[in-house]
């Protein structure tokens, strides 16, 4: 369903690049490795300039963790939930982020399920926002660049041995990537309430 809503948004864009990075980076606020996936499929069948793609992407990503940054601000601005948090335990995490901006960030974005907590924490305590901002496009060019290099080559792959069938597969990889991410973050929850034992 969304491989065939993102190419049917895509082919309305034609071949307007600009309107292919809207769709791309709108793509990303819903679901962004699905999106890397995807457009990486339109890549590989030649619909989409590899170029476009990762720049709509990267910018996508880069807008969305922001985003989750400020969702953190604005939290930290509503006063039952500043309540319900005490200020010296707030003040405890700034102290702790403070000096960890960078590596806490670009740890989170390779750690399913932690980049939601940890990026609107950061924003809750003001973290350094240009650090945060560094650490979250360095964070995109790796992992961004990676998954849609191996999307491209199963893209290629794809479109070689299924044709007109390869965005069942896309979907099928999509929802791979979406597994094993649920079930590598709930591993360490696991672990936790079992005492540290896999």
């Amino acid at each position: 369903m969304l491989s065939s809503n993102f190419a049917a948004w895509l082919a309305l864009a034609g071949h307007a690049p600009l309107l292919q990075s809207l769709v791309i980076i709108l793509a990303t606020f819903v679901l962004e490795d699905a999106a890397t996936v995807l457009a990486a499929m339109q890549a590989a069948d030649g619909s989409l300039s590899i170029g476009v793609a990762l720049g709509a992407l990267y910018v996508g990503i880069v807008l969305g963790d922001l985003g989750l940054y400020g969702l953190g601000v604005a939290a930290s601005r509503i006063g039952f939930i500043a309540r319900r948090l005490p200020p010296r335990r707030t003040d405890m995490v700034r102290g702790w982020i403070a000096g960890r901006v960078f590596k806490v960030v670009l740890i989170s974005r390779f750690l399913p399920g932690l980049r939601l907590p940890t990026y609107t924490t950061c924003g809750y305590v003001r973290a350094d926002l240009r650090a945060f901002t560094l650490a979250t496009v360095l964070a995109t060019a790796v992992w961004t660049s990676g998954l849609f290099t191996v999307s491209l080559y199963v893209g290629e792959w794809l479109t070689a041995y299924f044709g007109a069938w390869r965005w069942l597969g896309a979907g099928g990889f999509v929802l791979a990537l979406i597994i094993l991410g649920r079930i590598a973050a709930s591993r360490p929850r696991r672990m936790a309430n079992h005492g540290g034992t896999p």
